[in-house]
This record gives C-alpha cells, sequence and structure tokens, in this order.
C-alpha cells in the first residue's frame, strides 16, 4: 500500500509519527494524522482543509481533540447518549481527575513497551490508512494521496471525525472543496471507505 502514497501522504505519515513522539505516546493515532495533514503546506488536503477554514481554526481543533481525550475518548453521541440515560460524563470525569488529577482518563499511549523501535499504528490509525486505499481504488485513483487520507479521517467515526465535522470539515462539505458540488463519486467511495 505505501509503494501508493504521494509525497504528500508519505509526509503525513512521518509527520505523524513526530507527533507521537513530541507527545511521549508510544503509538501512532488518527488524532496524530490529522494534525500532520494540517501542517502540510501544500497538496489538495490542504487547499480543501484552507477553503474549510480549517486551517484558521487550528487552535479550536486542537483544544477539542484535548477535550475527548480528557474525556477518555467519548465522541459527542457517546456523551449524549449517556445524557439520555441520566448519566453526566463531566460530572464522572471531574471526580476522577479530583482524585487522579487533570487528564486521569486521557488515552495517551505512554508507559506500554514496544518490542521494536518502531511506534505502531493504533486500530484507528491503521482504518485510517486501509480506508485511504479503498477511497482511492472506489474513484480509480492510482495514486494515495492527503486528499484520500482526510477523506478516510472525516469518514471514520470517531473523535477525529466529530471534531472535524464540528470544524466544517464533514464529508460533504471536504468532497465540495475537493471535487466540487457534485463529488467524484456521488458517495460510494464514503460507503466503501466505512467498511
Amino acid at each position: 500500500m505505501f509503494e501508493r502514497f504521494t509525497k504528500e501522504a508519505r509526509a503525513t505519515v512521518a509527520g505523524a509519527v513526530t507527533f507521537s513522539q513530541r507527545a511521549g505516546e508510544d503509538s501512532i493515532t488518527e488524532e496524530h494524522l490529522l494534525l500532520s495533514l494540517l501542517d502540510q503546506g501544500s497538496g489538495r488536503a490542504a487547499f480543501a482543509l484552507t477553503a474549510l477554514g480549517v486551517i484558521d481554526r487550528r487552535a479550536s481543533l486542537e483544544a477539542a481533540l484535548g477535550e475527548a481525550r480528557r474525556l477518555g475518548g467519548l465522541t459527542k453521541a457517546d456523551t449524549e447518549a449517556l445524557a439520555g440515560l441520566g448519566i453526566d460524563v463531566g460530572e464522572i470525569v471531574a471526580r476522577i481527575e479530583e482524585e487522579h488529577g487533570e487528564g486521569a482518563l486521557a488515552e495517551n499511549g505512554r508507559g506500554r513497551r514496544r518490542r521494536s523501535g518502531r511506534r505502531p499504528l493504533t486500530a484507528g490509525a491503521k482504518g485510517v490508512l486501509e480506508g485511504s486505499l479503498r477511497i482511492a481504488v472506489g474513484r480509480g485513483d492510482r495514486f494515495i494521496g492527503g486528499e484520500h487520507l482526510l477523506l478516510a479521517l472525516v469518514v471514520r467515526p470517531g473523535v477525529v471525525a466529530d471534531v472535524l465535522a464540528d470544524h466544517g470539515a464533514s464529508y460533504a462539505a471536504v468532497e465540495r472543496a475537493l471535487h466540487g458540488a457534485g463529488g467524484a463519486d456521488g458517495g460510494e467511495a464514503k460507503t466503501k471507505a466505512a467498511g
């Protein structure tokens, strides 16, 4: 698969490794892929993120990702579902942090031992890379670029997709920014990538 990656996609994965190292984490997450993608100054993904105003709202996006980490990786849908059952996630987190310190629920991958010198990809990050391949194949592209990684990030259910959607980068919005009003495939790649 990696032989199909463009220079931009390779730089995004390499940048994700750097974000993981800086954070002191032992694995590469979807969040690291997104942060690295935001750092790419050129390419179709950078164009789409700029056109959607995500680049200008990076601080807000990073704060939202930090808050999601603080909540143990719960998505907005998770917290709303729990609230519907009368469970106040904010109260639970506050009590845990009172007892164990701020960020006690954050999934940061610290302290796990690695068997080799390489940082493994989390299941979510692997899913993004696999999804980017499905999207590229679905579009008939012979390469995997930053735009495929971005589409895979927004289509894969979870915190990163929720935060991106809250910042104006839903799947439909990214499709429009990349391919115009009709999109390149009428949503067929979205269905394939989510599978």
